[in-house]
């Protein structure tokens, strides 16, 4: 198995989108992935934006579920070494995020997801205000896959539109690691 990155504590944000290029902090950059490489027919664009004087990460798109498709995608590889990251020292994620008040997964990978469909998923709704939303490890549920997420052998992260029908329009701000407690801060406008 090869080594593993360590997150630390000078790493917590991974990204706050100031490069326009689309890098992340971690130097890897956000790619749009959506079910037409299936055979679905949805349809997004992700832009790299000022919303309300922030820099954010857009995705705005039609989640159609014809020809058994169903979702849009902006994913990062949390390592450009080819090997998992170890954020087992942190209690989950944190973003700061709004949109159009649909609910949204943020989906995490790890060496046990072998398969593409294969992830550990969190919902959240994206609401017009610009809200932190924290989601800590234990709430990410498997899909597709036995194994519990083990926050020592990440990959891959996501944020994901999927599942039904709707229009989606989401923005990130801001993500990254945390410690300690899981409560919302107070929402300021979107815009």
């Amino acid at each position: 198995m090869p080594p593993k990155t360590t997150v630390s504590s000078a790493d917590e944000l991974i990204d706050d989108f100031r490069d326009p290029d689309g890098r992340s902090r971690l130097g890897t950059h956000w790619r749009l992935v959506t079910d037409t490489v299936m055979g679905g027919v949805s349809s997004a664009r992700m832009s790299f934006t000022a919303a309300n004087g922030r820099r954010a990460l857009c995705v705005e798109g039609e989640v159609k579920l014809e020809h058994n498709g169903g979702f849009l995608q902006a994913n990062l590889d949390l390592t450009n070494q080819g090997r998992p990251l170890d954020a087992s020292d942190f209690t989950g994620l944190r973003l700061i995020v709004c949109g159009n008040g649909e609910r949204y997964n943020l989906h995490l990978k790890s060496r046990d997801c072998a398969l593409p469909w294969q992830a550990y998923r969190a919902t959240f709704v994206a609401g017009p205000d610009w809200q932190e939303i924290r989601i800590p490890f234990e709430h990410f549920t498997p899909n597709r896959l036995s194994a519990p997420l083990a926050a020592d052998q990440l990959t891959q992260l996501g944020l994901v539109a999927i599942g039904r029908a709707f229009h989606a329009q989401v923005c990130v701000a801001e993500v990254g690691w945390y410690r300690g407690l899981d409560a919302e801060s107070a929402p300021s406008p979107c815009g």
